[in-house]
């Protein structure tokens, strides 16, 4: 009789200790923001949001129990926070509305609810109030397309396309004729480097999608440089410039290589000294820009505003975006639905289908493990912000004109498309492809290339 009550007593303090982890999260603490965007939809999404996925991918706003102080719950509520923020990250700025969610935070949130996973078992175990109801998902999905369907470049898509995470690009508008001419010739100027051999073009040649198509690029004297090339083509679209994002806008980071040792070898100083020398562009720059004459900030300037027109529309998967069906073939249109219920459109979306954020490479498996031979340029966005969370992550390239920018990624260690979609697969989603599920996809990758000026970009000549 007293052993049962021992036992009993035993089981019985189990269920207590067991239900006062749950219990706790009902009366945690921590903050919460109020939305200030006055829309009643997005306050609405901003409080399930907040509910729901702010303890994992929102640090700041998160409301931890008493028992996440605790050395080992620390520990562990840390490492799944990291890992949660790896996959996304969302801010404060955000859930308040004083900051817009971007394409990748809306195709982040796609997948995630599409694919029924979140929040994990293991805290809904903890914390039973956080599993989302059908409403509250049906609130999230509308919201993500009417966002998408609300943009410019939707209003290109067919009615029944508007929505999804891939549209096409759209060609800038105000730009200046004259800007953009003289722009192209600084573009192609072999006076802006340190010895008059390298211009922009010499790494981002328009005849090879706005690349090198090199491993990584030759700058002044031959010197090989530690990254490849991004291209150039649609540049405009990326959230900030090169694969760390140390370059706010594309007239800053037209002004980058000049100045760089390894890529152009000059100082701004001595460039436009050159410049000033040839009365053809002194009178060209005092035309377009009246009283300011060949400076580092006008050089730069030109240079961006050409940059901005380098879009390539016309797409095939454009055209089937826009409703005509007979664009692409079957194997495309199967590689276009795998690229959405495979997760690549949480990344890669938008116009430029990509350049709106930034991504871990490796999420799913260790991809700087695998190659080896880590170096300064795998550090990614960490070398820009010295934050932990951002080591190893990149800006997610654009995948327009893929069959012309190759090598790939950012180390240009990829060859081909077939082997980057496996790669990613692995290192990204942690799926293995068959055969089938990659032909597909590349099918639908080669039928991103699109036109520049008119012509395809396959058929780009130099100048």
């Amino acid at each position: 009789m007293k052993k049962s009550r021992i036992v009993a007593g035993l089981v019985a303090g189990l269920v207590v200790v067991g239900l006062s982890f749950p219990m706790a999260n009902l009366m945690s603490s921590g903050r919460r923001v109020a939305s200030v965007s006055g829309d009643a939809t997005f306050t609405a999404v901003s409080g399930v949001l907040q509910a729901k996925c702010a303890d994992c991918h929102a640090r700041e706003v998160a409301k931890m129990p008493f028992y996440a102080r605790l050395p080992l719950a620390r520990d562990v509520i840390g490492k799944d926070q990291a890992r949660a923020e790896h996959w996304w990250r969302m801010t404060a700025a955000k859930l308040e509305g004083a900051q817009p969610f971007d394409g990748a935070d809306l195709g982040h949130l796609e997948v995630a609810l599409a694919g029924g996973n979140m929040p994990p078992a293991r805290y809904v175990a903890l914390h039973w109030d956080s599993r989302l109801t059908e409403a509250e998902r049906n609130l999230l999905l509308g919201w993500i397309r009417g966002r998408r369907a609300a943009t410019p470049e939707a209003q290109q898509m067919a009615e029944r396309h508007r929505g999804e995470a891939v549209q096409p690009v759209a060609m800038p508008t105000n730009v200046d004729d004259k800007k953009r001419l003289l722009g192209e010739r600084l573009y192609h100027e072999v006076r802006l480097s340190g010895d008059d051999t390298v211009s922009c073009a010499t790494c981002h040649a328009l005849n090879k999608g706005g690349t090198d198509q090199l491993v990584t690029s030759r700058g002044i004297r031959g010197q090989m440089g530690p990254i490849n090339a991004p291209t150039t083509l649609n540049a405009a679209y990326n959230v900030l410039q090169f694969w760390d994002g140390r370059a706010k806008d594309l007239k800053e980071q037209a002004g980058g290589p000049v100045e760089n040792p390894k890529e152009m070898g000059a100082a701004f100083p001595d460039v436009v000294a050159k410049l000033q020398r040839d009365e053809v562009y002194v009178r060209d720059f005092e035309t377009v820009f009246p009283g300011r004459g060949i400076s580092e900030d006008t050089i730069t300037e030109a240079i961006a505003e050409y940059e901005r027109t380098l879009v390539t529309p016309g797409t095939p998967f454009d055209r089937y975006l826009a409703g005509d069906d007979a664009a692409i073939d079957d194997k495309a249109k199967a590689g276009a639905a795998l690229f959405v219920s495979t997760g690549c459109a949480a990344c890669h979306e938008g116009p430029a289908v990509g350049g709106s954020s930034f991504q871990r490479l490796g999420i799913a498996g260790d991809y700087f493990a695998d190659r080896g031979n880590v170096g300064d340029a795998d550090l990614g966005r960490y070398a820009v912000t010295h934050d932990e969370r951002d080591r190893h992550s990149f800006k997610v390239p654009t995948l327009r004109n893929l069959a012309v920018t190759f090598p790939y990624f950012h180390d240009g260690s990829v060859k081909t498309i077939e082997d980057g979609v496996v790669k990613m697969a692995k290192y990204q989603r942690g799926r293995t492809l068959t055969d089938s599920e990659v032909a597909e996809l590349a099918a639908f990758l080669r039928a991103l290339t699109g036109t520049y000026a008119g012509t395809p970009v396959t058929e780009q000549r130099s100048p």
